[in-house]
């Protein structure tokens, strides 16, 4: 493996380059905790109306690639709607929805692992977290996601 991709996706940043590095790229703390909150919001809602996993009962729902979709269309238009009802108002569709929209297609709907599933909310809240120990590549993601949500954003 070449090092240097080692590097970028494992070895950690000093705090001092990952506060330049925000700064450089000015992502704002508030925001950060803003966006967590919508990224955490939209996986509680998932997770709470989901009812394609096997729950151990009798009945089996087996769901289609479509209902999957759908449930998601569905959770993010009613968070979406959730905050839109605390002035914060984000674009129904753009580059933020198509992210996360793969995002949950690959992490949560086509994951059989149930751990992994059930790790989603730790990995959102330690994507944005100001104290977290960050790789370069985490700060891509990071970068990423902050931008397409804060894009997508409007103004009230």
């Amino acid at each position: 493996m070449d090092s240097n991709f080692y590097n970028y996706i494992s070895k950690e940043l000093p705090d001092d380059d990952v506060e330049m590095w925000l700064r450089i790229n000015n992502i704002i703390p508030e925001k950060m905790e803003l966006f967590d909150d919508f990224c955490v919001s939209l996986y509680d809602k998932i997770q709470n109306t989901y009812l394609g996993d096997d729950t151990g009962q009798e009945t089996k729902i087996t769901l289609s690639e479509e209902d999957n979709i759908n449930h998601f269309d569905w959770c993010w238009k009613e968070v979406i709607e959730d905050f839109r009802k605390e002035n914060i108002d984000f674009n129904l569709r753009g580059e933020h929805y198509t992210y996360l929209v793969t995002f949950f297609e690959d992490a949560f709907y086509k994951q059989k692992d149930k751990l992994i599933k059930d790790s989603i909310k730790q990995f959102m809240g330690q994507l944005f977290s100001l104290n977290a120990k960050y790789t370069k590549s985490d700060l891509d993601m990071l970068s990423s996601v902050y931008k397409s949500l804060e894009k997508n954003m409007l103004i009230i």
